[in-house]
């Protein structure tokens, strides 16, 4: 449905609408626009009659206006297109600002759990960027070029109706004709590009985040292979629509000849029978030249409408989507106890996707550790992320006192100090606080030092465990934790779940694990099956 509006013209009115002003800013710039495109076609036209009249040797003074009006027009060209670029891209970047903070807006309403990470944010960058093509480059230079078309031909029927038809006509067939034609056959082409973008971002994403473990597993050049084919898929696309822009710039070349050609043909006679000053023949047959240069951008033009528009099109599918959930809960206004974390006759699934489990009912009491066990697909980080209410249960409800923490299975590590990484649990959390979690997640490392992106400077225990300190951050009356000891040796995952273990004793604590010896610490178990609930 998105789609099918910006296909139809809507993307524009929707956009539009999201900064007061833009029409007028818009319209502006137009003008700006067409006062560069018409001074650049009057330059041509004095410049033709000044040399044209200058071979005839008359008083120098007859040629002054003349030569005031070249200096008027070569000034007046650059000054308009200058201020058409200020204008225009200031109502563009605006536009995309607004569109950006709409896109953040709705993405902060919403969980991204089983969203493809590089596709989403080809479509938060690139695709929204798009917005600037359609107004710099489809909007501004089409309606000018079109007011310019009308001007010009206007002027040269005053002298020769005839040439003025010609030049009308191959000014149809330059500027409106050949780019319609070009945007039909290269439509296909075009609207896939933005798609394809997304496919190449979301495989480099997968790569560069799993190459570690697809090297370990001999899987790497499978995956670069796709890498390499979402590549050749989005080259052939570029390729194809350079073509079509290519035949339709010769056929563009083709109308400006026709209508120099045309003016000759036409102006020759008249200029023999004496019904056209000789200087106006220069007029007639150099202006087109100027005139054709401006139309020269629509082919580019109406390519770049249908990519911005397939691209805004993904913005306004990401918009559109129904919010998922963010995980905030209604919470107490005033401290409470931890309570009891209550699962009654819940059923689990994605938003869109089928039902995996049905009637789980479970209690953990405070001071209470579940492990919940089962194969990789079995519904269990689904059953998390409905504890957490970053899904809603599609039957059933979660009953949970206060605040949930979580330890996701690869909480990301950002590129700043563990300080900050420590306040993604608690942003108000002051020094003492910060030292605090990170104490009791026995992570003895200096606040303000500095780990890379994903903690390249950092252990996988230390990065597990700088994880961990968010959890103690904050103050949390349950805790969900995903595959603790994930991805580390024995005597590192011994110590930290000791430690775990030690810290959550007095809150509800359900674990999602694989690992035996977790299961061998928890005082109950839950296991998911494919199909089934068995409960024990």
């Amino acid at each position: 449905m998105a789609a099918a509006r910006a296909a139809d013209g809507s993307g524009w009115r929707w956009l539009i609408q999201l900064v007061p002003g833009a029409t007028a800013r818009t319209a502006l710039a137009t003008l700006l626009a067409f006062g560069a495109a018409a001074s650049s076609v009057a330059l041509m036209a004095v410049s033709a009659w000044l040399l044209s009249r200058a071979a005839e040797h008359p008083p120098v003074l007859y040629l002054q206006v003349a030569a005031i009006g070249v200096r008027v027009f070569g000034i007046s060209r650059g000054l308009f297109r200058y201020l058409e670029r200020l204008v225009g891209h200031d109502v563009a970047l605006r536009l995309q600002s607004a569109l950006r903070l709409s896109t953040y807006s709705h993405l902060a309403r919403t969980t991204l759990l089983g969203t493809r990470r590089g596709d989403l944010l080809t479509r938060v960058i690139a695709d929204v960027e798009a917005v600037q093509d359609l107004v710099v480059r489809f909007v501004v230079p089409v309606v000018s070029a079109s007011l310019v078309i009308v001007a010009t031909s206007a002027v040269f029927a005053a002298f020769s109706p005839a040439t003025a038809l010609v030049l009308l006509g191959s000014a149809l067939l330059g500027g409106v004709i050949v780019p319609g034609l070009a945007q039909r056959v290269s439509r296909r082409w075009d609207a896939a590009a933005a798609p394809a973008r997304g496919k190449l971002a979301a495989g480099v994403h997968e790569l560069a985040r799993t190459a570690p473990d697809l090297v370990a597993y001999g899987a790497a050049d499978e995956q670069l292979r796709r890498v390499l084919a979402a590549d050749d898929e989005l080259r052939r696309l570029d390729e194809r629509g350079a073509w079509v822009r290519g035949v339709a710039s010769g056929c563009q070349v083709l109308a400006a000849a026709t209508a120099v050609i045309a003016a000759l043909l036409i102006g020759g006679p008249l200029v023999a029978d004496g019904t056209l000053p000789p200087v106006m023949l220069a007029v007639l047959v150099l202006t087109p030249l100027a005139l054709h240069e401006v139309l020269s951008t629509l082919t580019q033009a109406a390519q770049s409408a249908t990519r911005a528009l397939a691209s805004l099109a993904r913005v306004r599918q990401l918009l559109d989507a129904v919010p998922v959930g963010v995980g905030d809960r209604d919470l107490p206004s005033t401290d409470v106890a931890p309570g009891p974390l209550v699962l009654d006759d819940l059923a689990i699934g994605w938003p869109g996707g089928p039902v995996l489990h049905e009637g789980l009912t479970l209690r953990v009491e405070p001071g209470e550790s579940v492990a919940v066990v089962g194969p990789s697909g079995a519904g269990k980080t689904t059953l998390a992320a409905t504890i957490l209410g970053l899904i809603p249960p599609r039957s059933g409800r979660v009953e949970v006192t206060g605040r949930v923490g979580y330890l996701a299975q690869d909480a990301h590590i950002f590129a700043t100090s563990i300080s900050e990484n420590v306040r993604i649990g608690n942003r108000d959390a002051d020094a003492a606080g910060v030292r605090r979690a990170l104490d009791r997640a026995g992570l003895p490392l200096d606040a303000a030092r500095v780990v890379g992106e994903e903690g390249a400077t950092l252990s996988g225990g230390e990065a597990r465990r700088l994880a961990l300190s968010r959890l103690f951050a904050g103050e949390y009356q349950a805790v969900v934790l995903d595959e603790p000891s994930e991805h580390l040796d024995a005597v590192t995952a011994e110590a930290l779940l000791d430690d775990i273990f030690a810290s959550m004793a007095g809150v509800p604590l359900l674990v999602i694990t694989h690992d035996p010896d977790v299961v061998a610490r928890c005082h109950r178990t839950v296991e998911l099956a494919v199909g089934a609930v068995p409960y024990r």
